[in-house]
């Protein structure tokens, strides 16, 4: 069988699970099928290439710098454990070689342009939601970001679609393996003294990826080295009180979520929160999160100095050390964070230390 031949027999195969995965669910989402066929959620959208689905190409810098013209966007963000929606205008936009930044007051993203691989202009009509959207993978055809547009913004989207529109719309979507992760060194080759020197002289939060990477150690892995003035393991299940808590007192925190390619955050007060089906739940006007419940195995309490004082952090990881999701109170640079913050995270850690720190 040809290479060509065997695509589409892919194709053909995998279009008939889906179409029977859609008969038997409500509310299909391609993300769940996808991991259910043992293919990329960029593989089982790629076959509708040439019907619902455009597949894009060209600069996805440039491309991103045009979406102020969609006028106000969901921006979604996920990884394998939570799915992170905010709502808000595209702009501005900025990038220094491959970083970029989106700094509206309700979409705000950190974008690590190396790890978008490929995309895609999809246009659902019978979805009874946002029927339009940009949608972006990393190499392995797993979700980086993705835009969803409503009718305001209708024009806007063909016309991008158009500009940026491949000539290839075949219904196959080559991907590339997924990297694997770099195993975490053993506790006895780190530089422990090091560690803790680095960190107490942090001066910025933007300087904590920097000093892990420099030492080679894994976030988790310098948790539990540190020492307890900068981390203390707490239960998993503090997410649950931190944010009712927050919710109880109207407290503004920060909500930071993603992967590899795109961080998302949302910044202000959560109001209605709620768990059902195993997934905890934030669904705000300008704001839903959506956390797997049961992939949150370790928590912790990190305090990290800064020249605007120390700042705390309460953050969430699965069974790999993977982050699920950081949670600051709300602050900027040049302004110490709250005091209210400080005090629910002292709570917390009073009531959901684990024993064996």
């Amino acid at each position: 069988m040809t290479q060509t031949a065997h695509a589409m027999d892919n194709t053909t195969r995998l279009r008939e699970q889906w179409e029977e995965y859609r008969a038997g669910n409500r509310r299909a989402f391609r993300y769940d099928a996808a991991r259910t066929f043992g293919v990329s959620e960029a593989q089982l959208l790629a076959i509708d290439c040439g019907s619902s689905v455009t597949r894009l190409h060209g600069d996805w810098q440039e491309l991103l710098k045009e979406f102020h013209a969609l006028g106000r966007v969901m921006a979604l963000t996920r990884n394998e454990l939570v799915v992170h929606e905010k709502k808000g205008h595209y702009a501005p936009v900025s990038f220094n070689g491959h970083v970029g930044l989106v700094l509206d007051e309700g979409i705000d993203l950190r974008l690590f342009m190396n790890h978008w691989a490929m995309g895609f202009s999809v246009h659902n009509p019978e979805s009874k939601g946002l029927a339009r959207s940009f949608q972006f993978f990393d190499a392995a055809g797993h979700p980086v970001h993705k835009v969803f547009i409503d009718e305001e913004g209708a024009e806007a989207f063909e016309k991008l679609t158009a500009a940026y529109a491949a000539e290839d719309q075949s219904p196959w979507q080559d991907v590339a393996p997924a990297s694997q992760r770099v195993p975490e060194k053993p506790d006895a080759d780190i530089d422990v003294q090091e560690l803790r020197s680095s960190w107490a002289n942090l001066k910025d939060t933007h300087d904590f990826h920097p000093m892990l990477r420099r030492l080679g150690v894994r976030r988790t892995q310098a948790c539990r080295l540190v020492g307890e003035t900068f981390a203390v393991r707490l239960l998993p299940e503090v997410y649950l009180d931190v944010f009712t808590r927050a919710a109880e007192r109207e407290l503004p925190i920060m909500v930071f979520a993603g992967n590899d390619g795109c961080i998302q955050i949302h910044t202000g007060p959560i109001a209605r929160i709620f768990e059902a089906h195993g997934w905890f739940n934030i669904m705000d006007p300008g704001f839903n999160l959506h956390m797997e419940q049961r992939g949150i195995v370790e928590a912790w309490l990190i305090r990290k100095p800064t020249k605007d004082g120390i700042v705390t952090s309460i953050e969430l990881f699965d069974e790999s050390g993977r982050d699920i999701a950081l949670l600051f109170g709300k602050r900027k640079p040049g302004i110490p964070e709250l005091q209210e913050w400080r005090d629910l995270c002292a709570e917390l850690e009073s009531t959901h230390r684990r024993e064996d720190n």
